[in-house]
């Protein structure tokens, strides 16, 4: 790739310094005519003489390498099982689900008992809101049992 860029490069500067520069007491067109008669000369010419660089004895002949050798076996045998046979299966239909309207609110825990009252939870949460009431046992509860002796 050097070599055919150096070779580009020095018919350029040939091309270049081919050109004659016109005279002081001539006609002023008659270089710039030969410049781009020259300019195309090398335009025509060029891939001529970039083959004849090419094809020179400076350059080594390319080594083809032959095709490379196929040796063919004939294809393995396979055995294999037959496929199992299924039977079809007859189709069965499921009614559609009956809508039943909205599911159920969860349950809301509207008492916590403790020994001495309970909580009451008052409202719904939509039209009442939710209220804690507490409620004392009327009467207390009998005292734990004493301890065992010994």
């Amino acid at each position: 790739m050097k070599k055919l860029v150096a070779i580009l490069l020095l018919g350029v500067t040939l091309i270049g310094v081919s050109v004659v520069p016109a005279h002081a007491g001539g006609r002023g067109g008659h270089g710039l005519a030969q410049a781009v008669f020259a300019l195309g000369a090398f335009a025509v010419l060029s891939p001529f003489l970039i083959g004849a660089a090419l094809a020179s004895p400076l350059y080594a002949p390319a080594y083809v390498a032959p095709p490379p050798v196929v040796y063919s076996t004939p294809a393995p045998v396979v055995y294999t099982q037959p496929a199992p046979v299924y039977a079809a299966q007859p189709a069965t239909y499921a009614a559609p689900p009956v809508y039943t309207g909205p599911p159920a609110p969860p349950k809301v825990q509207r008492e916590v008992v403790y020994p001495h009252g309970r909580y009451e939870l008052y409202g719904d949460g939509v039209r009442m809101p939710y209220q804690w009431v507490w409620v004392a046992n009327p009467t207390p509860p009998p005292p734990p049992p004493p301890p065992p002796s010994r």
